[in-house]
């Protein structure tokens, strides 16, 4: 039976950590206000959606020919989500800003080489998604664009919060980190379960 709530947990946790999409949103944000801004993350959400239907197709055609790929694609993912707990219980509360351009083409580009969404995806589709809707594209595609949603939710709120953000996290990073990281936790141990 498909879990929403450990699909959920782990595509949020996952889509609100800091990453490229985030702090970057983030700093256009407190540079050129939310509106102005905009057009950035509406680039993120178009290239977020495009990368999310792409790895889809990669996970269920992977699935398909290898259907023994499952239990290593479990350990990899358990594996990383472990890693990126380790580095949010430990990493600084300080947070890096890029001041690169900030127009929709810039938003759009920035997914192509953003590894954070590749992996979500994959971790996403292998271990939550394709065990219960592999010949369901329909389904699939549904999916794909509630994760490019949901990253874009978590985008947009990084960005409206601006530099306010970036300070409660600072403030409250130690505790903030360590919950996310509990939760990343979880993610991994309930792919077994």
């Amino acid at each position: 039976m498909f879990s929403w709530i450990n699909f959920l947990t782990y595509a949020i946790i996952t889509a609100i950590t800091p990453g490229p999409n985030n702090i970057m949103s983030m700093s256009n944000a407190s540079r050129l206000g939310f509106k102005r801004s905009l057009p950035f993350n509406i680039g993120i959400w178009a290239g977020f959606s495009v990368v999310m239907l792409v790895c889809t197709l990669f996970s269920s055609l992977l699935s398909f020919v290898l259907p023994t790929i499952k239990m290593p694609m479990l350990i990899i993912g358990a594996a990383y989500m472990l890693y990126l707990s380790w580095k949010t219980f430990k990493s600084s509360p300080e947070i890096m800003e890029s001041h690169a351009r900030s127009g929709f083409g810039s938003g759009l580009v920035l997914q192509f080489v953003n590894p954070k969404i590749y992996i979500y995806c994959i971790i996403s589709m292998e271990a939550y998604i394709l065990p219960y809707y592999s010949n369901q594209l329909l389904a699939l595609f549904g999916f794909a664009i509630l994760l490019a949603f949901i990253g874009f939710s978590f985008t947009l709120c990084w960005s409206i919060f601006g530099s306010i953000f970036k300070q409660i996290f600072s403030k409250y990073a130690k505790i903030t980190n360590t919950i996310m990281a509990l939760l990343l936790v979880y993610c991994a141990i309930s792919l077994f379960l």
